[in-house]
């Protein structure tokens, strides 16, 4: 019996498949090509789980040549390239294409260098985040940008998004602790910018590249600050009646001019998750939670203890309690740290928010938030960098059921509205990517996109790295509106004109 003819268009797909991977596979011979829909499906996603998309295929690069070889192919070839790390983006910023070839840089995975009296690391984008704090933790070191997810996140990725972490108020996020990177451009050019030392002649291409979200460039290859441990450090729990409550005394603590090492808030629901999951001591009769960690001198940490209590009993503090030991301090942010896999026990699904308001403001969008939970008809807990203003609202929500993910879409899209009303921005760590793509127009006009445009067309004329993530149209590089000299002197009133 002859077998059912193959539909042409699926059949186009296998054969251009194949014919790539072919191509790849003589530049990169010692180089992993996937072509098995089974075991692309391994790529699908990203920590966005709620869209997917297999690759066209998948290419497994160990070293900066073979990634200069690849790119240089698709250049030549108009061929999409989207770059992978550990799938953790939350915004969807490793999302596959489905006529595009998957960079995955997993395989770059090795700590090159540990310069102790430089005070800095060098280490390819695979490696995961806490990987670096381990392997200088001997030496009373660590690196200071510590997402929740750093057990599994790499460095590629947090460059990438420019990711943050619960100590980046006081030590700031990925882009005020990398020095360098190498990178290769979509034609297969290898750059390097920065060093290791503290600033670099000529224009910042080193802080336009963090946060490019994968449309520049591909980073292999990142020289990180690191941080010297403090003497000591203490973390406080405090309960609130009220999320209300809590939010005025992050402002406070604030305004009175100390600045924690951290400052994080989780409501109700979040509490509750994250203690069941870790049993961290979190008091489970308030309504928000604070945890502020001080650190410095013993001496002076303890009179910033006193002083942030002082703060949260003038906001109506209801529990405090003050960590004694360094094991105890390490379960307060374990809790934390955790509250994202907690609050996936109490819902098949939960869609993670990620906005940025000015800290006085937060009260206002906390009611702002509940009452659109209300509205929606979809719990939500919220869990926030709070000493920074960057929240995380986890919107729960079923993904078996259709109109329940229509609007945990919608519900999160007010969110991220009310966070540009307040003053605040789309993005604090988790990036633009597909999730937050449409909601550009509300925070940029026309000009300002097809400035940030322009500078994706400096680096990718083609537009082959990463497309269809962060801006909401696509042009050609060459449909880009040209500025006339009355527009430029009305947006840029007090640039001298010759």
């Amino acid at each position: 019996m002859s077998q059912p003819e193959m539909p042409r268009a699926n059949a186009d797909v296998i054969a251009r498949r194949e014919a790539i991977a072919a191509d790849l596979q003589r530049l990169c011979p010692d180089t992993p090509v996937i072509v098995s829909p089974t075991e692309l499906r391994a790529y699908e996603s990203d920590g966005l789980t709620a869209y997917r998309q297999p690759p066209l295929l998948t290419i497994l690069p160990s070293t900066t040549q073979e990634v200069a070889r690849i790119l240089r192919y698709c250049h030549d070839h108009a061929i999409r390239v989207v770059p992978r790390g550990a799938g953790t983006s939350l915004s969807g910023g490793a999302l596959p294409l489905a006529d595009a070839v998957l960079l995955g840089m997993a395989r770059f995975n090795r700590i090159l260098d540990i310069d102790l009296d430089n005070r800095c690391a060098v280490v390819q984008p695979g490696v995961t985040n806490l990987a670096i704090t381990r392997a200088v933790a001997h030496a009373g070191f660590h690196y200071a940008p510590d997402p929740s997810s750093q057990i599994a996140c790499t460095i590629g990725g947090n460059v990438a998004e420019n990711a943050g972490g619960v100590h980046c108020l006081k030590y700031g996020l990925t882009t005020n602790n990398v020095l360098g990177i190498e990178m290769v451009t979509i034609e297969g050019e290898i750059v390097r910018l920065g060093g290791r030392h503290m600033e670099a002649e000529g224009y910042d291409l080193l802080g336009l590249m963090v946060g490019s979200e994968g449309l520049m460039g591909v980073v292999t290859e990142v020289t990180v600050r690191l941080t010297p441990n403090p003497i000591t450090a203490r973390a406080v729990l405090i309960g609130f009646p009220s999320v209300e409550d809590a939010g005025r005394c992050v402002a406070d603590v604030i305004s009175a001019g100390i600045i924690p090492a951290g400052m994080e808030m989780m409501d109700k629901p979040a509490i509750h998750a994250a203690e069941a999951f870790v049993h961290a001591g979190y008091p489970l009769d308030v309504e928000a939670l604070l945890i502020v960690e001080v650190d410095g001198p013993p001496e002076e940490v303890d009179e910033l203890i006193e002083r942030v209590l002082d703060i949260a009993k003038r906001n109506r503090a209801e529990s405090m309690r003050a960590s004694q030991s360094e094991q105890e301090r390490q379960l307060f942010w374990a809790g934390r740290k955790a509250a994202f896999p907690a609050v996936g026990r109490i819902s098949p699904d939960y869609y993670c928010m990620d906005g940025t308001i000015p800290r006085h403001r937060l009260p206002e969008v906390l009611s702002g938030i509940a009452e659109l939970s209300g509205r929606y008809g979809l719990d939500c807990a919220n869990v926030f960098h709070a000493g920074d203003g960057n929240l995380h609202p986890l919107i729960l929500y079923d993904a078996n059921d259709a109109d329940q993910l229509h609007r945990a879409e919608r519900f999160g899209a007010d969110i991220l509205r009310l966070c540009v009303q307040v003053g605040g921005v789309l993005t604090g760590e988790h990036g633009v990517g597909v999730e937050k793509r449409d909601l550009m127009p509300e925070m940029f006009s026309k000009t300002d996109l097809e400035v940030q445009m322009r500078l994706k067309c400096a680096f990718d004329e083609k537009q082959l790295l990463n497309p269809g993530k962060v801006f909401p149209s696509l042009k050609g590089c060459g449909e880009l509106s040209p500025f006339s000299a009355r527009e430029i002197e009305k947006r840029f009133p007090d640039i001298p004109r010759f």
